[in-house]
């Protein structure tokens, strides 16, 4: 039990910081980058959804590289004998953690009703919460909207979160924005209605003893530092994270946990060579593990450079590492910037 409660503290702690989970942009190679510009940082898995690894044996979707903890794994689903056996697999396979979507408002995800449509049904989200923590050891949390459509998010979200703390949920991430299920496209949903970080901050409040983490609109460290520092215990970055991963993440030791330097990307590139060569050994190709460096010197001279060098290089049958090595010389040392 103790080796349990320590990976649940390591999840928990690393939770101060995360990388949110994104679909077709936060898959293993993504992390593997990631976890090297940040030890300390929680990363999420892309959702995977309970049926396909229940029904449809997709085991081939929990795949991670041991460097990748603290990992979590992201599920989606609403039946909640289906959700114990998806976790039992992710627990199985090494996750630290394992959370439920209750955010995501594609058309795709409300087919399969789950995603952002289970704010509508509190007692259901309880009973998928309960059944996963009873399959599993460790820690299962839950990531959720301030409500959806027409619900009243001061009255709808209080409910929701008491729901699941009833049934054990003792963290949870809260995207400050509504979800429209009816009007708007998923991505306009990320940008298009309003962000209420006041509410959130209401809600840690209202449950202090909740380990509460915020998301929806924050770019930057210093935002980041900003919400810890009014009282919520972690901030979760998307987008950002993924088009700037330097800026977010390579300080994000020594800033948000207090531990550790710098990350130099160029490092992390060289870094990358290893992990590189095995996947075009196992039969993988560059432009797998590349789309996602693209941004690692955004703001940086050379920049533009780098992501044409990649774009352009990376998808030639037998591309291998020199593609980003090469890459490299456009991009000026610290030093010289």
């Amino acid at each position: 039990m103790n080796g349990v409660n320590a990976l649940k503290n390591n999840a928990q702690k690393a939770a101060r910081l995360s990388v949110a989970p994104m679909m077709d942009w936060t898959d293993r190679h993504c992390r593997y980058l990631h976890r090297l510009l940040s030890q300390r940082t929680l990363l999420y898995t892309e959702m995977v959804t309970a049926p396909a690894l229940v029904r449809g044996g997709a085991l081939h979707l929990l795949e991670f590289s041991p460097q990748e903890h603290p990992v979590a794994l992201q599920l989606g689903g609403s039946d909640p004998r289906e959700l114990a056996q998806a976790a039992r697999l992710g627990a199985q396979a090494g996750y630290d953690e394992v959370n439920l979507n209750c955010g995501c408002p594609s058309d795709r995800v409300q087919s399969g009703t789950f995603g952002a449509v289970l704010m509508k049904d509190p007692a259901q989200v309880a009973d998928c919460v309960a059944a996963m923590r009873e399959a599993v050891d460790v820690e299962v949390t839950v990531k959720c909207r301030i409500g959806v459509d027409d619900q009243d998010p001061e009255q709808v979200l209080p409910e929701f979160l008491q729901a699941i703390q009833a049934a054990g949920c003792e963290r949870v991430t809260i995207h400050a924005r509504k979800a429209w299920l009816q009007g708007l496209s998923p991505k306009e949903n990320r940008d298009i209605p309003p962000l209420d970080y006041d509410l959130v901050h209401r809600m840690k409040a209202a449950f202090p003893e909740m380990h509460v983490s915020i998301n929806g609109g924050i770019a930057s460290l210093k935002q980041a530092q900003a919400q810890l520092e009014a009282g919520l215990d972690g901030v979760m970055i998307g987008r950002a994270a993924y088009h700037q991963p330097t800026d977010i993440l390579a300080e994000a030791d020594a800033l948000i946990f207090g531990d550790g330097a710098a990350a130099d990307p160029i490092e992390v590139v060289h870094k990358m060579v290893p992990y590189v060569e095995r996947h075009l050994a196992n039969g993988g190709r560059l432009h797998q593990i590349t789309r996602h460096m693209l941004g690692l010197f955004a703001g940086r001279p050379g920049a533009r450079a780098w992501r044409r060098a990649l774009s352009e290089g990376a998808v030639h049958d037998g591309a291998g590492p020199e593609v980003m090595l090469q890459a490299l010389d456009s991009i000026a040392p610290l030093a010289e910037v």
